[in-house]
């Protein structure tokens, strides 16, 4: 997990904020070090980066304005992998043209190494970008990347910049656009918004398309022209590169086997760092089957230490007691990470300021998951942490699938699910641990997992028995990998699973909220807030804390409301599904 801040273009006004104000909004990202270069492009010179030297930390840095035409790039690390050679902007002897700074890993650049010859000059997975791109150019080289990614990428020789995202947008990007002007991107909305706030009349922020890249020139008068942004990948297609898992090694007549097989590789390939690694543990199906991997390639690769797992919950929450039992049977170094209805409204604001949305759904389960990173960061020294993120919506885990009105319109959900996940549950999952400088990897969205798993017959991956999930559970039947009732236990919301069915989390924020929002000033939302008007007195509440941290950036942020499919009830939370079978 890292950060990247860059800004490319002419500067039309004097109140452009400094590079220290924008820049220290996403240090959280990347704690062990930065970096920030620039090119004044005054003198219409094209010489390379001149670095700038600034010896006391972020916050001794003193107000900069920015040259009139500039390109700043900026650069937060954590440092997983190459903790000496890896620090970026990257620049290589070959291609001392080309700059890179990346928030990503790029799983298979060993692979790919020996597949081109490449002759690396650093031990960091994020290098194959660079040599790929001189070798066969930009759109054939991110097409090649087994990894999650969002990138900026300069080319001096072709007065060219690139920005490029991963397929599901596990890694997170913004763009801000101001005419021809500026361009800037940032990993988080945080370190563009004042500027954008300064160009208010005529720029754009928003988060930057999943499975695109787009393309800019930087003209020799300080402006930057759009040249194109394309798909480089569809959501289902087979990669373009060589896969983790030979294709000869799968059972044609076995799928049960395949899944477990793609799945364990999955894993296994995420086991790449240099810093330890740990898990999240819900006691779901989805958190335990990637612990229960996890703790078994761990052991096969020698791992120098033991798992830790982090349960999050309220006293002895159905979560708490299920994550235990799993941790018992896989053997991890436990941790249960406890809250009060206090703690809850106590980081409230925090979280909605961490998340960029102020949609319902993604709030309330970020709590239990910030209050788990924050833990985490304070308590042990695992950085690197798994999480079973995307397995509800690659295989039909969301109870109202059980309502779906065909096999296909569950297949196309799905995919839209998928499509959309870097809004949702995927943003929630980063925002929540990058908050607190962990690095997150989530095994269920790897490429090559995701696509065999589509191709199967629609109706084979539908719930079955009114059982959700039912091919990925039936896949680890045969085994001891997780206790039978941990595999096949029924879905809980989230809000019920970290508390209880009797007081749910949403039960403690809706009171929390009602001494604070008033009725005329839940009359008066739709008006004030037009593009997803909120329709209770919690969502509006999380509007009003996003309006003041992000004004006039909802519609661009959060297109809808995440609300559940094929059914008639208000609220997102599963427990109003008829389904619901928690107890």
């Amino acid at each position: 997990m890292c950060g990247i801040w860059a800004i490319f273009g002419h500067e039309t006004s004097n109140y452009l904020t400094s590079c220290e104000h924008n820049f220290v909004k996403i240090q959280h990202r990347g704690p062990d070090a930065w970096r920030i270069e620039y090119d004044n492009h005054v003198k219409k010179t094209y010489v390379g980066f001149h670095r700038l030297e600034i010896v006391d930390s972020l916050y001794g840095m003193q107000p900069m304005k920015l040259h009139r035409y500039v390109t700043y790039v900026g650069f937060h690390r954590l440092e997983i992998v190459d903790s000496l050679y890896g620090m970026q902007p990257m620049k290589l002897h070959r291609y001392p043209r080309v700059t890179l700074i990346c928030n990503g890993e790029i799983f298979n650049f060993k692979r790919l190494g020996t597949q081109y010859g490449f002759q690396y000059e650093t031990s960091c997975d994020v290098e194959a970008i660079i040599q790929l791109y001189g070798q066969f150019g930009i759109k054939k080289a991110v097409q090649q990347l087994d990894g999650v990614f969002a990138f900026a990428l300069i080319d001096k020789e072709k007065h060219r910049v690139y920005f490029a995202r991963d397929p599901y947008g596990v890694r997170p990007l913004f763009r801000l656009e101001n005419a021809d002007d500026i361009v800037a991107v940032c990993s988080e909305a945080k370190g563009l918004i004042d500027l954008g706030h300064e160009l208010r009349a005529r720029c754009k922020i928003s988060p930057f398309p999943p499975r695109t890249i787009a393309e800019y020139e930087l003209l020799k008068d300080g402006k930057v022209r759009f040249i194109r942004e394309e798909q480089y990948y569809q959501i289902g297609d087979k990669p373009n590169f060589e896969p983790f898992i030979k294709y000869s090694d799968l059972a044609p007549a076995d799928v049960l086997q395949n899944i477990r097989t793609l799945l364990t590789g999955s894993v296994k390939k995420r086991l790449m760092s240099d810093r330890r690694i740990g898990c999240m543990l819900s006691g779901g199906l989805d958190s335990s089957l990637i612990a229960a991997l996890l703790v078994k390639l761990a052991k096969e690769e020698s791992l120098p230490y033991k798992i830790q797992s982090f349960a999050v919950g309220m006293g002895e929450s159905p979560d708490i007691i299920a994550a235990r039992q799993v941790a018992k049977h896989i053997g991890t170094e436990h941790h249960e990470v406890l809250f009060t209805p206090e703690d809850v409204t106590d980081v409230l604001d925090n979280v909605l300021y961490h998340l960029e949305t102020a949609d319902i759904t993604t709030t309330r389960a970020s709590i239990g998951m910030y209050f788990v990173s924050k833990y985490i960061q304070e308590n042990t020294d695992t950085i690197v942490v798994f999480s079973g993120e995307g397995a509800d919506e690659l295989a039909q885990g969301y109870i109202y699938f059980r309502d779906a009105p065909s096999s296909e319109a569950a297949h196309q959900e799905s995919f839209r699910l998928l499509s959309d996940i870097y809004l949702y549950d995927g943003l929630r999952a980063d925002r929540t641990t990058a908050a607190h400088s962990l690095e997150l990897r989530v095994p269920f969205l790897d490429l090559q997992f995701t696509n065999y798993f589509l191709s199967l017959p629609a109706e084979l991956r539908q719930p079955k028995d009114g059982i959700e999930k039912h091919l990925l559970r039936s896949a680890f039947d045969n085994d001891d990998l997780l206790p039978k009732n941990i595999l096949w236990r029924h879905k809980e919301a989230f809000s019920d699973g970290v508390t209880t069915v009797k007081r749910s989390l949403f039960n403690i924020i809706q009171d929390w909220v009602d001494e604070r929002i008033d009725d005329e000033a839940l009359k008066r939302a739709p008006k004030a807030f037009p593009h997803c008007p909120p329709a209770t007195k919690e969502a509006l509440y999380y509007r009003m804390v996003f309006e003041r941290k992000y004004p006039g950036c909802a519609e661009n942020f959060m297109p809808y409301f995440w609300m559940p499919r094929w059914t008639n009830v208000k609220d997102p939370s599963a427990r109003f599904i008829k389904h619901y079978a928690a107890k």
